[in-house]
């Protein structure tokens, strides 16, 4: 087995749990390679050197496992180096909330040995793919993301009139501060917080949720994810902002965006005790009420 670690933040006091993780994979004498900025990170903060656990920079379909230590927007930051390998991705909670990052940093070592012995599930995550008029470079080579893609104002408080097609046919101007076009995945992230529903990562849907909508009658709407949405962005600026997930792009008025259901998915790990209607109750509170 070959295994893949990567972290983008030292979170405080975390130098434990990445010994741990490191120690427990060592035990079972599986091959681990640590991605190459992380590992200097780690070894500046714990003062240590972690010895010579070799280090990637781009991981191949030769790797079993991606584990990613942090909270989502880690794992979001994996995605970018997983991309269509198939390389299952195992999140481990260092962070705050943790929906995609669900094994927690208390139970690390039995939770890796139960991957090891093959005791999971895997969920597949669909993602966006958006393509550019006129084609932008800086979005070709990482054209995708797992949550969403978002269109915002840029450098104005002004709103902006964000015209949207399905399928080749009008729906509606949206009026608003931007539009967020999120995968079952993202339901729960960026477009929960702007009102929109939280929605089965199992299901095949994509969800429209407007930004602070100038017209109170603008409501998320869920589509099916064969749809092909095509969104042309007009406002008092010359440019505005595209999010893949985290990764920020400035583009000039005049693009227009098109964005479908990408060619491939990603693989979650999933501990047989977990789920997404344990993680919504657990993280969410759903049913915390001191009168019950």
């Amino acid at each position: 087995m070959k295994v893949a670690i990567y972290g983008q933040f030292y979170h405080k006091n975390s130098g434990k749990y990445v010994l741990s993780i490191i120690e427990t994979f060592q035990k079972k004498n599986i091959t681990l390679f640590i991605e190459e900025n992380y590992k200097k990170l780690v070894e500046k903060e714990i003062g240590a050197s972690l010895g010579s656990i070799a280090t990637f920079v781009t991981v191949d379909k030769s790797y079993d496992l991606f584990i990613s230590i942090g909270g989502d927007g880690t794992i979001l930051k994996a995605v970018t180096y997983v991309r269509d390998t198939g390389i299952p991705i195992v999140g481990i909670n260092t962070g705050r909330l943790g929906f995609l990052a669900t094994i927690q940093k208390e139970y690390i070592s039995e939770s890796i040995i139960s991957i090891i012995d093959g005791d999971y599930t895997i969920s597949e995550r669909s993602l966006l793919s958006i393509e550019t008029t006129p084609v932008q470079k800086n979005i070709t080579e990482s054209n995708f993301a797992l949550n969403e893609v978002s269109v915002n104002r840029k450098n104005s408080t002004s709103m902006i009139k964000v015209d949207t097609q399905v399928n080749g046919k009008y729906l509606t101007t949206y009026f608003s501060d931007g539009l967020i076009v999120a995968t079952p995945t993202g339901s729960t992230g960026y477009s929960l917080s702007c009102g929109g529903p939280v929605i089965d990562p199992s299901t095949s849907n994509i969800v429209l949720t407007p930004i602070a909508p100038h017209n109170l009658s603008a409501r998320p709407l869920v589509l099916p994810d064969n749809c092909v949405i095509d969104l042309t962005v007009s406002g008092r600026g010359d440019e505005f902002l595209v999010s893949l997930d985290s990764r920020i792009i400035s583009l000039h008025i005049d693009t227009t965006l098109r964005i479908k259901k990408a060619p491939f998915t990603i693989k979650m790990v999933q501990l047989h005790d977990e789920s997404f209607i344990k993680t919504l109750r657990e993280k969410l509170l759903w049913g915390e009420d001191k009168r019950n």
